[in-house]
């Protein structure tokens, strides 16, 4: 444990356990977490947390005794004294942009941990500009995207180029994630980040830094061979497969480049990642990569009108506090395929392929999953990065892969 976290009374403290997410969060750490870890629950409504308290108490009656903080995510006093008790700050209070900043703030300055599961591109922009120095001289890790976006794109590629440069002595110099078979909900805090960045990108600022591929990267380093997000369906001769665009790619294929930078370029400057939808080379393959690319342009459409986007939140999207049953969640599933070339040094050409899977609701099952054990982690494991406002990969890197492994992920290259 760094100094900055030394006599802390807690090790984690997870901010918005009533929430949706926030609650299966707080139920995976009482089943995973050690019995030893020192946490808290925390949260604006007292009333809802000792509820939720009472929730795991079921699991174990230890947890009839869990400490409760109280804070509001306006509040900068609550929160502030909420960092300095703890060394990592677990939260899952969305949106972002709305709720996020203040806790960002205190927790650079305390030299406070931190991990979220925000995909809201301009709040991640906004927060490495304004507390990336400042993260970086206390010592606090700043960890965004640890759900499912970021953790399966970025660790993913992390994987295969950890495994190429072992097996080739070079990493690859494209990576293709293609994302195929998936199954899973919306939850209503989901379905808010999401409106609320249509929202701001009504805002031309926010639009260039949604719409630029390296728009999370350093000040100097945000250029590449990558172009804009591919739009409509395209074929790959090499799976062979049909593609299509996958939502997620606009927040995930920055996490990566932006990896790439802070790793000093380890995956070289001519790395080029790309993202999409993977469907079968066969006429049915064609008919759903052309209804799921012409489903996505009408949605981003839509969204960016504001009546329909009301009407859209209104009848079509869950509310705050809502989502996918038990048993709904645990039908899900998620599958990557990673693909990797690279030249060899006497000119072959080598390729690599890999694979991430999750069990579970992929934005629920296992994204709690994934950001219980990024800040268990973050607090515990022996991480030799520095600190500032990190990606999954730069600030845990093995040390997560071997923490989902064992939690039940699969992360493989062959």
């Amino acid at each position: 444990m760094s100094d900055t976290r030394q006599g802390r009374t807690y090790e984690i403290v997870l901010w918005g356990a009533t929430g949706f997410t926030g609650k299966l969060t707080a139920e995976y750490l009482a089943r995973h977490a050690p019995e030893d870890l020192r946490w808290a629950i925390a949260g604006r409504n007292r009333q809802k947390l000792e509820a939720t308290r009472a929730e795991l108490a079921a699991i174990a009656p230890r947890f009839a005794e869990l400490p409760i903080l109280e804070g509001d995510s306006h509040d900068r006093a609550s929160l502030a004294r909420i960092a300095s008790e703890t060394a990592v700050v677990c939260t899952t209070v969305g949106p972002y942009m709305t709720y996020g900043k203040t806790l960002v703030e205190v927790c650079a300055e305390a030299g406070t941990s931190y991990c979220d599961l925000t995909g809201e591109t301009p709040f991640i922009r906004e927060m490495l500009d304004l507390h990336h120095a400042t993260a970086k001289s206390t010592g606090a890790r700043i960890v965004h995207c640890c759900g499912y976006d970021s953790i399966p794109s970025d660790l993913g590629t992390f994987m295969m180029q950890e495994a190429a440069i072992e097996r080739f002595g070079r990493p690859c110099r494209i990576v293709k994630n293609y994302i195929g078979r998936t199954k899973g909900g919306l939850s209503g805090g989901t379905a808010a980040s999401m409106l609320t960045i249509m929202e701001a990108a009504q805002d031309k600022a926010v639009r260039r830094v949604l719409g630029h591929p390296y728009g999370l990267n350093p000040k100097g380093e945000r250029k590449g061979p990558d172009g804009s997000d591919p739009k409509g369906v395209s074929y790959d001769p090499e799976i062979p497969c049909f593609t299509a665009p996958f939502v997620m790619a606009a927040i995930n294929t920055r996490v990566v480049r932006r990896t790439n930078a802070l790793l000093e370029f380890r995956y070289g400057r001519a790395f080029e990642y790309v993202e999409k939808m993977m469907l079968p080379y066969s006429p049915k393959g064609l008919a759903l990569a052309t209804g799921i690319s012409a489903g996505i342009t009408g949605l981003v459409v839509g969204l960016a009108v504001p009546p329909i986007r009301n009407l859209i939140r209104e009848r079509y999207l869950p509310a705050p506090g809502e989502g996918p049953s038990r048993e709904e969640r645990e039908r899900g599933y998620f599958n990557h395929h990673l693909f990797g070339s690279v030249e060899t040094k006497d000119g072959a050409a080598a390729f690599l392929r890999g694979k991430v899977v999750g069990v579970n609701d992929p934005g629920y099952g296992e994204t709690a999953k994934m950001l219980s054990e990024s800040a268990l982690c973050l607090a515990r494991d022996p991480l030799t990065s520095e600190g500032g406002v990190l990606t999954p990969a730069v600030a845990m890197g093995p040390q997560l892969l071997d923490r989902l492994r064992r939690a039940g992920m699969t992360f493989e290259v062959r």
